[in-house]
């Protein structure tokens, strides 16, 4: 008996924190494909506010609970995407867009990702309308100003987060 193509994607990101609309991308992603791959950068050409590691953590201990954490690898990676998504065999690079002001970074990444690795396709999804306005950095400047993000990221992230900006 022939053996099934497994469909596997990658949604990578720096997740400096993890935060619920990265969530929704990744469940939505993982009903899309058979396997998920969610890849953690160790910078991306960025000066984390947490380390390589405790973001790793951060995220498995986000899906830890959801149903369909099964679906769904965490890994760290560092170097080109490209480069990760062939290793891996995925038929596509999944990239979130929360507003118009995102597509031209993301279609730039999505054509040079394209030049280096042909047969991966990079799939755009919008979240969903609840988390349109969230973004790591918002998250962390609401933080450092006082502000209550705890609807807006894990438990463990939001522990992280307050522990963070005390030590500051």
């Amino acid at each position: 008996m022939a053996r099934k193509h497994i469909r596997r994607a990658i949604y990578p990101g720096t997740f400096d924190p993890v935060t619920n609309g990265h969530l929704s991308l990744i469940e939505r992603a993982s009903l899309l494909f058979d396997e998920l791959v969610v890849a953690v950068s160790r910078s991306g050409g960025k000066s984390p506010m947490f380390a390589f590691d405790e973001r790793l953590i951060f995220m498995r201990r986000a899906l830890e609970r959801e149903s369909y954490r099964h679906r769904i690898k965490v890994i760290g990676f560092d170097g080109l995407l490209a480069d990760l998504a062939v290793e891996m065999k995925a038929v596509a690079i999944i990239r979130g867009l929360r507003a118009v002001s995102d597509f031209e970074f993301e279609f730039q990444m999505a054509l040079m990702n394209r030049k280096l690795a042909r047969q991966v396709e990079t799939v755009f999804l919008m979240p969903a309308l609840s988390w349109v306005y969230l973004s790591s950095s918002i998250v962390k400047d609401v933080a450092r100003n006082g502000g209550d993000v705890g609807g807006m990221v894990p438990s463990a992230v939001k522990r992280g987060l307050d522990k963070r900006i005390r030590q500051r």
